[in-house]
Protein backbone atom coordinates (compact mmCIF):
# COMPACT_ATOMS: atom_id res chain seq x y z
CA UNK A 1 0.00 0.00 0.00
CA UNK A 2 1.96 3.37 -0.98
CA UNK A 3 2.62 6.09 1.78
CA UNK A 4 3.25 9.64 1.76
CA UNK A 5 3.34 12.64 3.92
CA UNK A 6 -0.04 14.39 4.39
CA UNK A 7 -0.19 17.96 1.74
CA UNK A 8 0.20 21.45 3.69
CA UNK A 9 -2.90 22.99 1.52
CA UNK A 10 -6.20 21.92 1.91
CA UNK A 11 -9.57 22.46 -0.06
CA UNK A 12 -12.76 24.09 1.22
CA UNK A 13 -13.76 22.44 4.26
CA UNK A 14 -16.97 20.78 4.60
CA UNK A 15 -18.90 20.45 8.15
CA UNK A 16 -18.69 17.32 9.26
CA UNK A 17 -20.91 14.28 10.02
CA UNK A 18 -22.50 14.97 13.45
CA UNK A 19 -22.03 10.83 14.34
CA UNK A 20 -18.71 11.59 13.47
CA UNK A 21 -17.63 14.08 15.93
CA UNK A 22 -15.44 13.25 18.08
CA UNK A 23 -14.24 9.62 16.86
CA UNK A 24 -11.18 8.67 15.64
CA UNK A 25 -12.63 6.57 12.67
CA UNK A 26 -14.45 8.30 10.48
CA UNK A 27 -15.54 5.97 7.56
CA UNK A 28 -16.94 8.18 4.13
CA UNK A 29 -18.01 5.92 1.29
CA UNK A 30 -18.88 8.10 -2.13
CA UNK A 31 -20.41 6.95 -5.41
CA UNK A 32 -20.16 9.02 -8.39
CA UNK A 33 -22.71 10.06 -10.90
CA UNK A 34 -25.70 8.35 -9.73
CA UNK A 35 -28.40 11.09 -7.57
CA UNK A 36 -31.41 9.10 -6.30
CA UNK A 37 -30.33 6.49 -8.68
CA UNK A 38 -33.94 3.96 -9.52
CA UNK A 39 -32.14 1.36 -11.98
CA UNK A 40 -30.07 -1.69 -10.99
CA UNK A 41 -27.34 -3.41 -12.26
CA UNK A 42 -24.74 -0.80 -13.98
CA UNK A 43 -21.28 -0.25 -12.77
CA UNK A 44 -19.76 2.62 -11.43
CA UNK A 45 -17.24 4.01 -9.13
CA UNK A 46 -16.76 4.15 -5.33
CA UNK A 47 -14.03 6.11 -3.44
CA UNK A 48 -13.99 5.72 0.89
CA UNK A 49 -11.83 7.60 3.81
CA UNK A 50 -10.75 6.54 6.72
CA UNK A 51 -8.74 8.55 9.40
CA UNK A 52 -7.30 6.67 12.57
CA UNK A 53 -5.50 9.53 14.40
CA UNK A 54 -2.48 11.29 12.56
CA UNK A 55 -3.12 8.80 9.53
CA UNK A 56 -5.50 8.92 6.38
CA UNK A 57 -6.26 5.29 4.53
CA UNK A 58 -8.07 6.16 1.09
CA UNK A 59 -9.43 3.33 -1.03
CA UNK A 60 -11.04 3.82 -4.51
CA UNK A 61 -12.14 1.84 -7.35
CA UNK A 62 -15.17 0.08 -10.18
CA UNK A 63 -18.14 -1.12 -8.10
CA UNK A 64 -21.00 -3.08 -9.33
CA UNK A 65 -24.64 -1.70 -7.86
CA UNK A 66 -27.29 -4.25 -7.85
CA UNK A 67 -30.64 -3.44 -6.36
CA UNK A 68 -32.37 -0.09 -5.64
CA UNK A 69 -33.49 1.75 -2.51
CA UNK A 70 -32.88 -0.11 0.83
CA UNK A 71 -32.59 -3.67 -1.25
CA UNK A 72 -29.20 -1.65 -2.83
CA UNK A 73 -25.73 -3.82 -2.60
CA UNK A 74 -22.44 -2.50 -3.81
CA UNK A 75 -19.57 -4.82 -4.75
CA UNK A 76 -16.31 -4.20 -5.45
CA UNK A 77 -15.66 -5.65 -9.07
CA UNK A 78 -12.20 -6.09 -8.40
CA UNK A 79 -9.35 -5.24 -5.81
CA UNK A 80 -9.16 -2.03 -5.12
CA UNK A 81 -6.35 0.22 -4.72
CA UNK A 82 -5.29 1.64 -1.61
CA UNK A 83 -2.97 4.64 -0.46
CA UNK A 84 -1.56 5.73 3.23
CA UNK A 85 -1.50 9.27 3.99
CA UNK A 86 0.80 10.41 7.32
CA UNK A 87 -0.60 13.66 8.25
CA UNK A 88 1.79 14.12 11.32
CA UNK A 89 -0.71 15.60 13.84
CA UNK A 90 -4.43 14.61 14.21
CA UNK A 91 -5.69 18.24 13.55
CA UNK A 92 -4.04 17.69 9.79
CA UNK A 93 -5.48 14.91 9.12
CA UNK A 94 -8.56 15.80 10.07
CA UNK A 95 -8.42 18.75 8.09
CA UNK A 96 -7.12 16.49 4.88
CA UNK A 97 -10.08 14.37 5.40
CA UNK A 98 -12.50 17.04 5.44
CA UNK A 99 -11.02 18.71 2.49
CA UNK A 100 -10.72 15.36 0.56
CA UNK A 101 -14.80 14.43 1.41
CA UNK A 102 -15.36 17.83 -0.13
CA UNK A 103 -13.29 17.66 -3.32
CA UNK A 104 -15.37 14.51 -4.15
CA UNK A 105 -18.83 16.06 -3.23
CA UNK A 106 -17.87 18.81 -5.79
CA UNK A 107 -17.15 16.18 -8.03
CA UNK A 108 -20.70 14.48 -8.03
CA UNK A 109 -20.13 12.24 -5.57
CA UNK A 110 -23.06 11.09 -3.61
CA UNK A 111 -22.72 9.33 0.18
CA UNK A 112 -23.36 5.85 0.16
CA UNK A 113 -24.64 4.58 3.59
CA UNK A 114 -23.48 1.16 4.24
CA UNK A 115 -20.33 -1.14 2.93
CA UNK A 116 -18.69 -2.28 -0.06
CA UNK A 117 -18.23 -6.05 -0.16
CA UNK A 118 -16.66 -7.92 -2.01
CA UNK A 119 -17.15 -8.93 -5.68
CA UNK A 120 -19.86 -11.80 -5.85
CA UNK A 121 -18.29 -15.84 -6.27
CA UNK A 122 -20.73 -15.73 -8.84
CA UNK A 123 -19.15 -13.33 -10.86
CA UNK A 124 -15.75 -13.62 -10.22
CA UNK A 125 -16.71 -17.16 -12.15
CA UNK A 126 -18.94 -16.58 -14.47
CA UNK A 127 -18.36 -13.05 -15.94
CA UNK A 128 -14.89 -12.54 -16.17
CA UNK A 129 -14.92 -11.97 -19.48
CA UNK A 130 -17.69 -11.91 -21.51
CA UNK A 131 -18.04 -11.23 -25.09
CA UNK A 132 -20.92 -9.16 -26.33
CA UNK A 133 -21.91 -7.37 -29.85
CA UNK A 134 -24.17 -4.50 -29.54
CA UNK A 135 -24.57 -0.90 -30.29
CA UNK A 136 -22.70 1.39 -28.06
CA UNK A 137 -24.02 4.61 -27.18
CA UNK A 138 -21.96 8.15 -25.26
CA UNK A 139 -23.82 10.73 -24.12
CA UNK A 140 -21.52 14.01 -23.45
CA UNK A 141 -22.43 17.27 -21.86
CA UNK A 142 -21.10 19.75 -23.94
CA UNK A 143 -19.31 22.73 -21.88
CA UNK A 144 -20.15 20.94 -18.29
CA UNK A 145 -17.35 22.68 -16.66
CA UNK A 146 -18.07 26.57 -17.57
CA UNK A 147 -21.91 25.46 -16.74
CA UNK A 148 -20.99 24.13 -13.31
CA UNK A 149 -19.02 27.12 -12.41
CA UNK A 150 -21.51 29.46 -13.48
CA UNK A 151 -24.38 27.93 -11.62
CA UNK A 152 -22.30 26.80 -8.47
CA UNK A 153 -22.53 23.55 -6.73
CA UNK A 154 -25.93 23.33 -5.61
CA UNK A 155 -27.93 24.17 -8.36
CA UNK A 156 -25.39 22.00 -10.22
CA UNK A 157 -25.90 19.00 -8.71
CA UNK A 158 -29.79 19.43 -9.12
CA UNK A 159 -29.44 20.33 -13.09
CA UNK A 160 -27.34 16.60 -12.76
CA UNK A 161 -29.95 14.97 -11.35
CA UNK A 162 -32.59 15.78 -13.75
CA UNK A 163 -30.24 15.00 -16.46
CA UNK A 164 -29.96 11.77 -15.33
CA UNK A 165 -33.27 11.22 -15.07
CA UNK A 166 -33.95 12.40 -18.37
CA UNK A 167 -31.64 9.74 -19.80
CA UNK A 168 -32.51 6.68 -18.41
CA UNK A 169 -36.20 7.76 -18.84
CA UNK A 170 -35.30 6.97 -22.23
CA UNK A 171 -33.55 4.16 -21.63
CA UNK A 172 -35.67 2.84 -20.45
CA UNK A 173 -38.37 4.15 -23.12
CA UNK A 174 -35.33 2.48 -25.56
CA UNK A 175 -34.52 -0.87 -23.97
CA UNK A 176 -31.30 0.43 -23.63
CA UNK A 177 -29.31 -0.65 -20.84
CA UNK A 178 -27.24 1.95 -18.78
CA UNK A 179 -23.48 0.62 -17.88
CA UNK A 180 -21.45 3.16 -16.69
CA UNK A 181 -21.62 6.65 -15.85
CA UNK A 182 -18.80 8.62 -16.29
CA UNK A 183 -18.55 12.23 -14.87
CA UNK A 184 -21.53 14.14 -16.75
CA UNK A 185 -21.61 11.48 -19.37
CA UNK A 186 -23.64 8.05 -19.72
CA UNK A 187 -22.83 5.23 -21.57
CA UNK A 188 -25.39 2.86 -22.66
CA UNK A 189 -25.73 -0.17 -25.26
CA UNK A 190 -28.82 -1.84 -27.34
CA UNK A 191 -29.57 -4.71 -28.99
CA UNK A 192 -30.74 -2.28 -32.14
CA UNK A 193 -29.07 0.50 -34.13
CA UNK A 194 -32.43 1.79 -34.69
CA UNK A 195 -33.02 1.76 -30.50
CA UNK A 196 -29.66 3.40 -30.17
CA UNK A 197 -30.83 6.38 -32.15
CA UNK A 198 -34.26 6.84 -31.81
CA UNK A 199 -32.70 7.09 -27.68
CA UNK A 200 -30.87 9.59 -29.01
CA UNK A 201 -32.81 12.08 -30.26
CA UNK A 202 -35.08 11.51 -27.12
CA UNK A 203 -32.70 12.52 -25.01
CA UNK A 204 -31.57 15.51 -27.17
CA UNK A 205 -35.57 16.87 -26.59
CA UNK A 206 -35.09 15.88 -23.34
CA UNK A 207 -32.15 18.36 -22.64
CA UNK A 208 -34.12 21.54 -24.18
CA UNK A 209 -36.29 21.70 -21.01
CA UNK A 210 -33.05 21.70 -18.87
CA UNK A 211 -31.53 24.23 -21.20
CA UNK A 212 -28.28 22.15 -21.76
CA UNK A 213 -26.59 21.24 -25.14
CA UNK A 214 -24.93 17.24 -25.57
CA UNK A 215 -22.99 15.73 -27.64
CA UNK A 216 -23.67 11.63 -28.52
CA UNK A 217 -21.92 9.29 -30.13
CA UNK A 218 -23.16 5.45 -31.57
CA UNK A 219 -20.96 2.55 -32.76
CA UNK A 220 -21.21 -0.79 -33.43
CA UNK A 221 -19.17 -3.51 -32.48
CA UNK A 222 -18.26 -6.47 -30.19
CA UNK A 223 -16.68 -5.57 -26.84
CA UNK A 224 -15.50 -7.65 -23.86
CA UNK A 225 -17.04 -7.35 -20.35
CA UNK A 226 -14.51 -8.06 -17.30
CA UNK A 227 -15.44 -7.66 -13.98
CA UNK A 228 -18.15 -5.31 -14.29
CA UNK A 229 -16.31 -3.07 -16.41
CA UNK A 230 -16.60 -2.61 -20.28
CA UNK A 231 -13.31 -2.84 -22.49
CA UNK A 232 -12.26 -3.28 -25.84
CA UNK A 233 -11.63 -1.60 -28.71
CA UNK A 234 -15.66 -0.92 -29.98
CA UNK A 235 -15.77 1.37 -26.76
CA UNK A 236 -13.06 3.30 -28.01
CA UNK A 237 -13.96 3.93 -31.06
CA UNK A 238 -17.60 4.78 -29.65
CA UNK A 239 -15.48 7.53 -27.58
CA UNK A 240 -13.53 8.93 -30.08
CA UNK A 241 -17.25 9.24 -32.44
CA UNK A 242 -18.93 10.93 -29.85
CA UNK A 243 -15.85 13.67 -29.80
CA UNK A 244 -16.16 14.79 -33.08
CA UNK A 245 -20.06 15.74 -32.78
CA UNK A 246 -21.00 18.93 -32.11
CA UNK A 247 -23.62 20.66 -29.98
CA UNK A 248 -26.53 19.06 -30.59
CA UNK A 249 -25.29 16.77 -32.85
CA UNK A 250 -25.39 12.68 -33.22
CA UNK A 251 -22.57 11.09 -35.27
CA UNK A 252 -22.55 7.44 -35.80
CA UNK A 253 -20.38 5.34 -37.45
CA UNK A 254 -20.59 3.53 -40.79
CA UNK A 255 -21.01 0.34 -38.78
CA UNK A 256 -24.28 1.55 -37.70
CA UNK A 257 -24.68 2.63 -40.83
CA UNK A 258 -24.51 -0.63 -42.63
CA UNK A 259 -27.27 -1.73 -40.04
CA UNK A 260 -29.82 1.00 -40.63
CA UNK A 261 -29.93 -0.34 -44.31
CA UNK A 262 -33.93 -1.29 -44.16
CA UNK A 263 -34.71 1.69 -41.92
CA UNK A 264 -35.42 4.12 -44.52
CA UNK A 265 -37.45 6.38 -41.49
CA UNK A 266 -34.04 7.17 -39.90
CA UNK A 267 -32.12 9.80 -42.20
CA UNK A 268 -28.21 9.82 -42.16
CA UNK A 269 -26.17 12.68 -44.10
CA UNK A 270 -22.89 11.45 -44.64
CA UNK A 271 -20.19 13.83 -42.39
CA UNK A 272 -17.32 13.10 -43.98
CA UNK A 273 -13.88 10.90 -43.06
CA UNK A 274 -12.35 11.26 -39.71
CA UNK A 275 -9.23 10.53 -37.96
CA UNK A 276 -10.27 8.71 -34.33
CA UNK A 277 -7.33 9.49 -32.18
CA UNK A 278 -5.29 6.13 -31.06
CA UNK A 279 -7.65 4.27 -33.40
CA UNK A 280 -6.25 2.84 -36.96
CA UNK A 281 -6.85 4.14 -40.30
CA UNK A 282 -9.80 6.89 -41.23
CA UNK A 283 -13.28 6.13 -40.54
CA UNK A 284 -16.86 7.71 -42.47
CA UNK A 285 -19.34 9.28 -40.35
CA UNK A 286 -22.83 9.99 -40.42
CA UNK A 287 -25.04 12.80 -39.26
CA UNK A 288 -28.28 12.03 -37.80
CA UNK A 289 -31.00 13.95 -38.93
CA UNK A 290 -33.60 15.43 -37.05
Amino acid sequence: MPTQECPTTFLAEVRPNVSAIGRAYMPKFLRIGVHQSNVSGYTSKAWCVRRAGSTIFLKWGAVEVQGTGAQRKVYWTRVPQEKTIRCRTAQRAKDYAKAAIARRRNHRYEPLTGSIANRRPSVARSAELKQALATILIVDIVGSTAKAAKLGDARWTKVMGHYYAAVRKELKSSRGKEVVTTGDGVLATFKAPAAGIICATAIQKAMLTLGLEIRVGLHAGEYTISGGEMVGLAFHICTRIAAKARAGEVLVSSAVKELMKTQAAIGLTDHGMHRLKGVPERWRLYRVER
